[in-house]
């Protein structure tokens, strides 16, 4: 596998979120997103157990009714089944996430 970059290759956003699988294995999966000034009121809710680190930007986060608020270099394990959404981010710097699943046994990976 060739080395990349997290920072580069990211699109433009007006609003909504870029998801991208860097790495699948197993029951892992690791991504990043990328928020824009206008994230999805998507609330999650999900089979699998999820570790988000904020890499760039700032967000507030809504998990399981209560407000969170990060910034570059925080990050947050959320169990699986735990309601949770991305509430705000700020224009500029954009919003970078680096997020790692972990699935619990027996379940499918969603498609790439």
């Amino acid at each position: 596998m060739p080395a990349a970059n997290l920072f580069t290759g990211l699109p433009a956003l007006d609003q909504g979120e870029f998801f991208q699988d860097l790495w699948r294995q197993g029951r892992v999966r690791i991504e990043r997103i990328l928020s824009s000034a206008s994230p999805d009121p998507v609330r999650y809710d999900q089979e699998q157990d999820e570790w988000v680190l904020l890499l760039e930007g700032q967000a507030v986060l809504e998990l399981d009714g209560e407000r969170i608020a990060l910034g570059p270099g925080d990050y947050l394990f959320i169990p699986a089944h735990t309601p949770h959404r991305v509430l705000e981010t700020r224009p500029a710097p954009r919003c970078l996430w680096l997020a790692i699943h972990l699935y619990p046994p027996g379940a499918n990976l969603p498609e790439a």
